[in-house]
């Protein structure tokens, strides 16, 4: 396995270090669920941060935020993101039984981020004023 350093880990450390218990941890990205959320090899439930992308049944929850981009559009785009890689990620919260975090990619790539700058969602205000992306 090859060693990553997310922006945010102060020190040389291989993904194993990273506490799963803390803040950091470590996601290996078993399948992505919708344009917002993914689950990870050990079960655990991603929800992106202060992201907001149509549901798989292209619609979108009342109150929340809702893209122009399909849910299949978005599903498509967190798939070339983040499906089959590591991920590091900084937990932020939960909501429904999924962790809410800020993740890279291998390529060092904000996925929150990037679904936003690709139109495949928008920036849910009310999450990203608590704890801002697209910071880097």
């Amino acid at each position: 396995m090859a060693v990553f350093l997310a922006w945010w880990w102060p020190s040389a450390k291989p993904l194993q270090a990273f506490d799963q218990n803390g803040d950091r941890f470590f996601c290996q990205v078993a399948s992505v669920t919708d344009g917002d959320t993914l689950r990870c090899a050990d079960g655990t439930r991603v929800r992106l941060h202060a992201v907001a992308a149509r549901e798989s049944d292209e619609g979108c929850s009342p109150g929340h935020p809702c893209p122009s981009a399909s849910g299949a559009a978005a599903t498509a785009a967190l798939r070339e993101l983040a499906g089959g890689q590591g991920l590091q990620c900084m937990r932020t919260g939960t909501s429904y039984n999924r962790v809410t975090a800020i993740c890279s990619n291998e390529a060092g790539v904000e996925i929150n981020c990037a679904m936003v700058q690709s139109g495949n969602a928008v920036i849910w205000e009310r999450y990203n004023s608590e704890r801002p992306i697209c910071q880097r």
